[in-house]
């Protein structure tokens, strides 16, 4: 996914503290120029765009009123960079030399990130623990944070939002403590090892891999020390959170078991991958966390991000007038 496609100012807000770049492409429907200069931003989006780094986004100033109006944008298209969530550059008009100028001026930031899929996944805009799939993109950030559940969650540790930080693990820094004490970074189950998590979507994808992160250390000698996971059972387009009897009961779209050398010791991570014939058109995810590697009652989970590509395709619609100022 090269061009995220706005449909709401709360999109938009994720994205700009999620990444810390996103490039704006304030345009219309009836906009000649706007047309004229797509493929341009589109070419650059394909070279340019870095998860958690350089996001690229397309904002219908028609539909989205309000965001126009909040970044003063009075004719179409207007391009806006920000950085770190501010508003830094604009390019005003279809002038492709001037784009192209600007936003080439990133790609050196852009590139520094290109090797922080590997290695102790630590970039300055974001973390990774596992190798992203060619061809595909973290998409991660199209996760409805505010509609998350967690059920069996030990009120100690996380919230469940947590678990789609781009910041680095504090568990990598101590392989497996991490921060005891205050608000940590991570989840654990509660009374078992089981954990069912509910993920909403913002917009429909297509999800090819799951990456999962846990710092977990094992202790012979410590039955309570938490374990990661092992079994996971997958489930899509639900409406709400799965009760663990009615999980049971639901055939699965597809389980999962994680092995001992699926886990990168240096960054705790199990990239998982999906069928992808069955996972093409998800609106939601519900991850049933089974059990674990081991004999604890703890179930242990730091990150987990998702792999895959947009499944919507909107279609800029036929070109009705000719102009450059919102609402001729």
């Amino acid at each position: 996914m090269s061009v995220i496609n706005i449909s709401s100012n709360e999109q938009f807000n994720t994205l700009l503290n999620s990444s810390r770049v996103v490039v704006a492409d304030f345009y219309a429907d009836w906009c000649g120029p706007c047309k004229a200069i797509a493929p341009v931003y589109d070419s650059l989006a394909r070279q340019l765009t870095r998860p958690n780094q350089i996001t690229f986004t397309k904002i219908n100033g028609d539909q989205q009123k309000d965001l126009a109006q909040a970044y003063s944008v009075r004719a179409y298209p207007t391009f806006i960079v920000f950085e770190n969530g501010r508003k830094t550059q604009t390019v005003a008009g279809a002038d492709p030399r001037r784009l192209n100028e600007v936003i080439q001026k990133l790609a050196t930031e852009a590139t520094k990130s290109d090797g922080a899929a590997a290695g102790d996944g630590e970039s300055s805009g974001g973390w990774f623990g596992a190798t992203v799939a060619k061809g595909y993109s973290d998409v991660t950030d199209q996760v409805d944070v505010k509609g998350l559940e967690l059920l069996n969650r030990d009120n100690e540790r996380g919230e469940a939002r947590v678990l789609f930080g781009g910041t680095k693990p504090s568990g990598l820094a101590g392989k497996g403590k991490g921060k005891a004490e205050g608000k940590a970074d991570w989840v654990e189950s509660d009374t078992d090892e089981q954990l069912m998590l509910y993920i909403p979507l913002q917009s429909t994808l297509k999800v090819h891999s799951l990456h999962i992160t846990s710092f977990a250390v094992p202790d012979e000698d410590d039955d309570e020390a938490p374990m990661r996971p092992k079994t996971i059972k997958l489930y899509v387009n639900r409406s709400h959170v799965l009760g663990f009897d009615e999980a049971d009961d639901i055939p699965a779209v597809q389980t999962v078991e994680i092995k001992e050398e699926d886990w990168d010791a240096k960054t705790g991570t199990a990239r998982v991958d999906l069928r992808f014939v069955k996972f093409q058109n998800v609106t939601s995810l519900v991850l049933f966390f089974v059990d674990g590697d081991g004999d604890s009652e703890k179930l242990r989970v730091d990150r987990v991000r998702i792999i895959g590509d947009s499944g919507e395709k909107r279609s800029m619609g036929k070109l009705e007038k000719i102009g450059d100022e919102p609402g001729e």
